[in-house]
C-alpha cells in the first residue's frame, strides 16, 4: 500500500503560467505530482517564481505557492510641476518619460525603464524655471512742452509681466521718471524690469522725448535792453524791451514767442533822443529829459572862468562814465544878455538859457553847478569843480541807478 501511495498521483498537477517546470520524483514514476517530487519553477522574463523549488508533500500540498509573478518596480514620484507618461505602467520594461508644465526645462534623465531587478534606470528628474517672464514697455510718443514752460507732462500705463511658469512675479520696477511725472527737454532713456520667483530677469527699454518750440533768439536793440521770461525763446515766452536814456524806443515794447514760431509785434530799435531846443519855456526844455535822462547843469559867469575851464577838462575823459548814467550836460556860459546855452553841439537861444537859470535859481555871477535826477528833482549843488569819480559816486546812490547797474553788468556794459 505504501508503496501504491508513492506511485499514484498526489499533489494537483503542477502547471506554471509565464514559466517551465522541470521535476523529479523520488524514483522516476510516470507521474510528476507524486509524493516528494522535486520540482524547479524557471520563470518567463520579466516575471518571478515566488519560490525556485517546490516538493509534493504528504498533505498533498506543494511546499509553496510557485506562480511566476509579473516583475514590478516601486511606483514612480510625481516631478514638482510636471509629470510621465508610461508605456506598461511600474512592470518590467515598462519605459516612462517625463515632462514638464510650461515654463520648466527638464534637468536630469528624460526616460527611466523599470528593470529586472526591480530599480528604474534613472532617477526621477526635476522641473526648473530658467525661462525668463516677459514684459513689453509701452510705446509714448513724443511730446511738446506747454506754452511758456521748458517741460511736458508725460503719461503712460505700467506693463505687467507675464511669467511662463507659475505666474507669480515681483512688482515691476522703473527706471527713471514715473509716469504723470513733468519731463524737461531732451531724451529720456527708461527702463522697466521684472523678476519670477527663480530669479529670472525680464528687461524692456523705451523712450521719452520731449520738444519745445522755439522762435529764433531776439536780441537787445543797441542802446537798450532786453529781459525775457522763462527760457527767453520758448513758446510762450515774453520779451521786453527798454532803451537807456536818452533813446527813445521805437517798434514794440514787448514782444511774444507765438505757437507759429514767430514773435509777435515789430522789431525794436532805440533810436537817439531828438531834443527840441526851439521850445518857449525852460520847463518844456526839462520836460523832455523826464524819466530819460539825468542833468547836469554847469553855468559859469565867463568861458574863461577857471574852475569852468577845470570842469569841463576834468569830465571830457569822463564821457563813458556818464552815457553809462544817462547824464546829459547843458552847460550855460555869460552873463546877461549875453548869455549862451549848449547841449553837446545843439546852441540854446539866448532867451531859454536865461530862463533856465531863473528857473533854477542858478547864479550868474560865479561858477555853480546843479544835479538833477531823473525825476526833475535837484539832487546836488556844487559851487566848486568836482572830479568825475566824485560826481559818479553821488548818482549811483540815487534809488533808480541800482536796476540800471544790474541791467548794464548783465548787458556787459561798462566803460
Amino acid at each position: 500500500m505504501h508503496q501504491e501511495v508513492q506511485s499514484t498521483p498526489w499533489c494537483a498537477p503542477i502547471k506554471v503560467k509565464h514559466g517551465d517546470v522541470s521535476c523529479r520524483t523520488p524514483r522516476g514514476e510516470h507521474y510528476r505530482n507524486v509524493m516528494g517530487t522535486r520540482c524547479k519553477i524557471r520563470c518567463k522574463q520579466g516575471y518571478e517564481a515566488q519560490s525556485s523549488e517546490v516538493v509534493c508533500m504528504a498533505n498533498k500540498h506543494w511546499s509553496s505557492n510557485y506562480a511566476c509573478t509579473e516583475i514590478r518596480c516601486p511606483k514612480l514620484n510625481m516631478p514638482v510641476n510636471g509629470g510621465y507618461k508610461c508605456s506598461d505602467g511600474s512592470y518590467f520594461n515598462s519605459r516612462c518619460e517625463f515632462f514638464c508644465s510650461p515654463g520648466y526645462s527638464l534637468k536630469g534623465q528624460k526616460t527611466a525603464t523599470c528593470q529586472h531587478s526591480k530599480v528604474w534606470s534613472a532617477g526621477v528628474p526635476t522641473c526648473v524655471d530658467i525661462d525668463p517672464p516677459k514684459i513689453k514697455c509701452p510705446n509714448v510718443k513724443e511730446k511738446w512742452a506747454e506754452p511758456g514752460k521748458l517741460t511736458a507732462k508725460v503719461t503712460w500705463d505700467t506693463p505687467e509681466g507675464i511669467d511662463t511658469a507659475d505666474g507669480i512675479l515681483t512688482d515691476v520696477m522703473l527706471k527713471g521718471k514715473p509716469s504723470k511725472s513733468d519731463f524737461p527737454e531732451g531724451l529720456h532713456k527708461m527702463s522697466y524690469t521684472v523678476f519670477d520667483r527663480a530669479e529670472n530677469k525680464a528687461t524692456c527699454r523705451f523712450n521719452i522725448r520731449v520738444r519745445v518750440r522755439r522762435c529764433s533768439p531776439l536780441f537787445a536793440p543797441d542802446n537798450g535792453y532786453m529781459k525775457c521770461d522763462s527760457d527767453k525763446d520758448n513758446y510762450g515766452a515774453t520779451c521786453q524791451f527798454t532803451c537807456t536814456g536818452g533813446y527813445e524806443l521805437q517798434g514794440s515794447a514787448a514782444r511774444v514767442c507765438q505757437h507759429g514760431l514767430t514773435w509777435s509785434g515789430a522789431d525794436t530799435t532805440c533810436a537817439p533822443m531828438n531834443i527840441n531846443v526851439g521850445v518857449r519855456t525852460a520847463a518844456a526844455l526839462l520836460d523832455q529829459f523826464y524819466e530819460k535822462r539825468r542833468l547836469l547843469i554847469i553855468s559859469a559867469p565867463t568861458a574863461a572862468n577857471h574852475n569852468y575851464r577845470f570842469q569841463m577838462t576834468n569830465l571830457q575823459p569822463a564821457q563813458c562814465g556818464l552815457d553809462l548814467r544817462h547824464v546829459t550836460v547843458i552847460e550855460i556860459v555869460g552873463t546877461h544878455p549875453a548869455q549862451i546855452g549848449r547841449i553837446r553841439h545843439r546852441l540854446l537861444p539866448p532867451g531859454l538859457a536865461l530862463q533856465l537859470r531863473l528857473l533854477l535859481q542858478i547864479t550868474q555871477r560865479s561858477f555853480q553847478m546843479v544835479l538833477i535826477d531823473k525825476q526833475g528833482v535837484d539832487k546836488q549843488r556844487y559851487p566848486f569843480p568836482v572830479t568825475a569819480a566824485e560826481l559818479f559816486t553821488t548818482i549811483d546812490t540815487f534809488p533808480l541807478r541800482k536796476d540800471e547797474m544790474v541791467l548794464q553788468q548783465e548787458a556787459g556794459q561798462t566803460c
